[in-house]
């Protein structure tokens, strides 16, 4: 397995201890703080695991496939916690993840054809906006001192839920054919 792909399985592995911190009653104000490293340190991987991939020509089926996945897992936990957490609304969280059920269908009939579907430049600009609002609005329950925290964590939900239509129809265009019967 080549470093990329480790990288990958290191950000899907991260994911629990994340959402221990981000929960569980026993840290005193800290595991919000602990949560928000392992965050930004999982988010960092998903920028270096295809950074060292492309550069040094390790892209595998496996990246492609996994890379997506792990950054969807990672999202949405996250958000799955802020809404407990009363941070992010419900219906946001509904359609971002509605979002990424349809991307996954559409990989797995590509797959089933033979054709891996990678990710797209809407899909990484969404990913990364989903985790810069992740980290704010994490960040806003940690410092709520700082009101400007949280109107940057509302324009960056908004713009996060645009880039996801965005990209959801970007995919769809791009795969259309991918949904023809196939003999």
């Amino acid at each position: 397995m080549n470093l990329p792909n480790k990288l990958t399985l290191f950000r899907v592995i991260l994911i629990p201890f994340f959402v221990f911190f981000l929960l569980a009653p026993y840290f005193e104000g800290y595991g919000n703080y602990i949560a928000v490293a392992i965050f930004i340190i999982a988010s960092i991987t998903d920028f270096l695991d295809g950074k060292i991939a492309r550069k040094y020509h390790l892209v595998t089926n496996f990246g492609k496939f996994m890379d997506p996945l792990a950054d969807k897992l990672l999202v949405c936990s996250a958000m799955i916690c802020l809404i407990d957490l009363g941070k992010l609304a419900s219906w946001i969280v509904i359609i971002i993840i509605a979002r990424e059920f349809i991307i996954s269908g559409f990989r797995l009939i590509a797959s089933d054809n033979g054709v891996v579907i990678a990710a797209s430049y809407w899909g990484k600009f969404k990913t990364t906006f989903q985790m810069l609002m992740v980290i704010v609005l994490m960040l806003d329950i940690t410092l709520s001192q700082f009101a400007w925290l949280h109107i940057l964590g509302i324009v960056l939900t908004y713009i996060a839920l645009a880039l996801t239509v965005i990209s959801l129809i970007d995919y769809i265009v791009k795969n259309k054919d991918v949904l023809k019967e196939q003999k």
